[in-house]
């Protein structure tokens, strides 16, 4: 009965909280439970310890030191994640994920300098699915790594193949950059540069056109081992970015023997940026450190000609956002002359 797991619970709870002395130290422990009932009818032993495991996750997310029952929401909620891994699993299995590619601006010439690949996943039934969905469910599951793996060789066979077409059609075209995003668990692969120098060899993409992008996070989990690998990376000859600066912690000492390219501003700064702001401030000091490490800086998030302005005043190099464009596929990019496209910095767009 329940009442009865929870009076025992709670005991455990009071039980474990009691101070006791170790090597002539108090210390106080204290502990999380979850409870699975038999209110649901389960075939296996295992499928009752998966949704106790549940429970007591939830109960370390509302501050632990207490303990969680098993409900139907939570039920729901574990059914609805099992059935997302297996669609994603088919997803990859029957090729269901798109690429599409948010052109990045040049903010001295107004000129497309390169793309951003970001993943879309088109769903059988539910069509389009929001990586917001999907991402973090891919993460947890390990299935993060093969869908990298694929974003990398599609978008670098898609740009190699587009770059060429530009250069049959105008002689000589610049180096389109590609920005790719690596998640942590890809970071951490012990083949990881393996796999990077393969999608290379395969694609003829020229190394020193892709960027791959990392979040400030994953970095510094291990920052140790990040310096050693992305050292690595760069004797490809293959950019580093890291994503989403300025909202995890960075140690400066480690910045500045991490060999990056570019620092990415956040576009949680961006959006709330106007004079004198802090999120200006912000912002202008990100520049000025990109800049004193040999670093450039792209915003993203950028909605605004106001936003734009400002982070040409601050120096920002380059920029990307609904602005411009949204993420679109590459019949779109064609379609809207995004190749080879030159903006007007000087006036608002229509």
């Amino acid at each position: 009965h329940y009442d009865d797991a929870a009076r025992i619970a709670d005991h455990l709870l009071g039980t474990v909280r009691i101070p006791f002395a170790l090597s002539g130290q108090e210390l106080v422990t204290t502990a999380s439970i979850g409870i699975a009932g038999s209110h649901i009818a389960y075939d296996k032993p295992e499928d009752v310890l998966r949704d106790a495991d549940t429970a007591l996750h939830r109960a370390k997310l509302r501050g632990k030191a207490r303990y969680e029952v098993f409900d139907q929401d939570m039920h729901l909620k574990a059914r609805q994640l099992m059935q997302l891994v297996t669609d994603l699993r088919l997803a990859i299995r029957n090729r269901e994920f798109v690429v599409h590619y948010q052109p990045i601006i040049s903010l001295k010439t107004g000129h497309v300098r390169g793309f951003e690949a970001l993943i879309r996943w088109m769903h059988p039934e539910r069509g389009m699915v929001s990586p917001v969905e999907f991402i973090p469910i891919a993460e947890e599951s390990g299935l993060i790594v093969p869908i990298g793996q694929w974003v990398l060789l599609e978008a670098c066979a898609t740009m190699s193949r587009v770059s060429r077409e530009l250069r049959e059609q105008s002689g000589d075209s610049p180096c389109l950059m590609l920005s790719v995003n690596l998640s942590g668990k890809q970071f951490s692969q012990e083949d990881m540069f393996d796999q990077v120098k393969r999608v290379l060899d395969e694609t003829g993409f020229p190394a020193q056109c892709l960027k791959l992008e990392l979040t400030e996070s994953v970095v510094m989990e291990n920052a140790q081992t990040a310096v050693a690998l992305l050292q690595r990376l760069k004797t490809l000859q293959v950019q580093i970015s890291i994503d989403d600066f300025g909202t995890g912690y960075s140690s400066l000492s480690y910045l500045q023997r991490f060999p990056v390219d570019m620092l990415k501003i956040d576009r949680s700064f961006v959006s709330r940026m106007s004079h004198g702001s802090e999120n200006m401030e912000i912002a202008r000091t990100i520049v000025a450190l990109a800049h004193s490490l040999d670093m450039k800086v792209v915003a993203e998030g950028v909605e605004t000609f106001e936003q734009a302005q400002l982070l040409r005043d601050l120096g920002c190099e380059y920029a990307q956002g609904y602005y411009y464009a949204k993420p679109m596929d590459l019949e779109a990019l064609r379609a809207n002359g995004l190749f080879g496209k030159q903006f007007n910095l000087d006036i608002p767009l229509e």
